[in-house]
């Protein structure tokens, strides 16, 4: 039996290897940079505290400057860069914001010229006169408290502590970074020592308008952030302008905290909190392909552009997303061809654009990176003919968001509720005796996957569910039903080999396992 294990384990784990190198091989990577550069940049970059609070781009030089004459194709990219930001500031949503930052009108962008100019909100409207001054320190309050009442600038991250650089990718770099000493945020900026920095100003020779072109890919992120509203894209917080290597006004975003996703932890993670994730991404999908903008896809989708918060994810990048649909014509089948690494996907072609081709992208890329990995593996039983049809389906693209985000939620309903156990009348193996108010300190062993590495922790529905698990493993002599729960209101178990080193432990439950059942 151990054997039989390992070979379906090493099958898995082959499996997966070869299908993430296959993906990996035929997408770009980040580049990353040793964190010389960063901390380097990070000292440098002292926020300036009479900065003015307020999102603005400096107005773009005008077309007689000697630097447009020298630099026409950067100039246009730094402008079509800027109208894409205009037109998401414009797309008139559907919903009215009720959060401060909406409140505030941040980045309320609006054309003054033929060359879009910008100007800072913080000196042209009232806000800061209207509101009244918080009275309870930032460093008492709870970060729901917080990002509802106050709006972060400069002078939030003035005297921020515990720097730590985090990564980055072709455009940013990302740290972490404590407020108060009490509110860890992620801050987002330019990596003057990053690709798009480094080629632009190689090729073009101008580092201020290098830096515009890239900061233009925050100012969208943070738009993003401001225009779509869901609980599985990651919070936008604030902001700061800020002078800095010779360039004015250099752009931090103040943004929620996460942590990266590792594929291959979450490989080890019990299939309740995999579902969790695969289950948020669809819920972040199936809003996207109808969103207050239009049907947005995510056109650098892969797992490292995602951020887990308190188990939800999130997605934390937003400079490559777009809304724009593919135009075709009816002539011309080939426009809408959509090219993966494993296969090939050709869309019809309606109305001159290529019908749901942003949301199909998205569900195909959430099939290659997510639902193939982590769906069917370790699931119940009961629920793998669901799962294996939600993964085949979507593999296909046979479904579209609503069909997928249906069936994933009545995978979440029957789990739930307990639907997905045999309805076993047969008597257990063991008898078992029940101990109010107590625990078992030691007397651990390993399982897979456990939510605790040196111990056996699994979630059960039901009592009768954990003595199917205990029965189920040779070492299991005993028990403890635990005060916690997860997610889905399952109930945290603790399997043991003997319950020798019990103890008194309120609100908890131990079963001991005491012999062979009476046939």
């Amino acid at each position: 039996m151990k054997r039989r294990k390992m070979v379906v384990a090493a099958g898995f784990c082959l499996s997966f290897f070869t299908g993430t190198l296959m993906n990996l091989l035929f997408i770009p990577g980040f580049e990353h940079h040793g964190e010389r550069v960063h901390r380097h940049h990070h000292e440098n970059q002292k926020p300036d505290a009479d900065a003015p609070v307020g999102l603005r781009v400096d107005e773009l030089p005008p077309v007689e400057t000697a630097t447009v004459g020298r630099l026409p194709e950067l100039q246009r990219q730094i402008r079509e860069r800027l109208d894409e930001i205009l037109r998401y500031r414009q797309t008139r949503a559907h919903w009215v914001g009720t959060g401060p930052l909406e409140r505030r009108r941040l980045m309320d962008l609006e054309p003054r010229s033929e060359w879009e100019v910008y100007k800072g909100i913080g000196k042209n409207n009232n806000y800061e006169q209207s509101q009244p001054t918080p009275a309870v320190s930032i460093a008492t309050k709870s970060h729901r408290e917080f990002t509802r009442e106050s709006v972060l600038g400069c002078s939030s991250i003035d005297n921020v502590t515990n720097v730590q650089y985090l990564g980055s990718g072709y455009t940013k770099a990302v740290y972490k970074a404590t407020i108060n000493s009490s509110f860890s945020v992620a801050l987002k900026s330019v990596d003057f020592g990053g690709h798009d920095m480094e080629n632009c100003v190689k090729k073009y020779g101008s580092s201020t308008d290098c830096y515009k072109l890239a900061s233009f890919k925050i100012v969208k992120e943070m738009t993003l952030m401001e225009r779509l509203q869901h609980p599985n894209i990651l919070k936008l917080y604030g902001y700061c302008y800020q002078d800095n290597n010779d360039i004015k006004d250099t752009v931090t975003a103040i943004t929620e905290l996460g942590s990266p996703l590792e594929m291959i932890q979450l490989l080890q993670t019990p299939w309740e909190e995999r579902f969790r994730i695969c289950l948020s991404l669809m819920r972040l999908l199936h809003y996207l392909a109808r969103s207050p903008l239009g049907s947005v896809t995510l056109l650098d989708f892969r797992p490292r552009q995602f951020v887990l918060v308190e188990g939800v994810l999130k997605v934390t990048d937003l400079d490559d997303a777009s809304v724009e649909e593919t135009p075709c014509s009816l002539s011309s089948p080939s426009d809408c061809l959509m090219v993966f690494p494993a296969r090939n996907f050709t869309l019809p072609c309606h109305k001159g654009c290529c019908e749901g081709i942003n949301e199909k992208r998205n569900l195909y890329n959430a099939y290659r990176f997510f639902f193939t990995y982590l769906l069917p593996h370790s699931a119940p039983s009961a629920l793998r003919p669901l799962l294996d049809k939600i993964v085949n389906s979507t593999g296909e693209l046979i479904w579209g968001t609503d069909e997928t985000l249906v069936h994933l939620e009545k995978v979440l309903d029957i789990y739930r509720n307990g639907q997905y156990l045999k309805n076993n009348t047969q008597t257990h193996k063991a008898e078992y005796k029940c101990v109010s108010e107590a625990s078992i300190a030691a007397e651990n062993y390993r399982c897979w996957p456990s939510y605790q590495h040196d111990g056996c922790l699994l979630s059960v529905f039901s009592v009768d569910e954990a003595i199917e698990v205990c029965e189920s493993h040779a070492q299991c002599q005993a028990f403890v039903m635990t005060n916690q729960s997860t997610w889905t209101g399952h109930q945290l178990v603790l399997f043991k080999t003997g319950a020798a080193s019990m103890t008194t432990a309120p609100g908890k439950l131990t079963y001991i396992r005491l012999g062979a059942a009476e046939s």
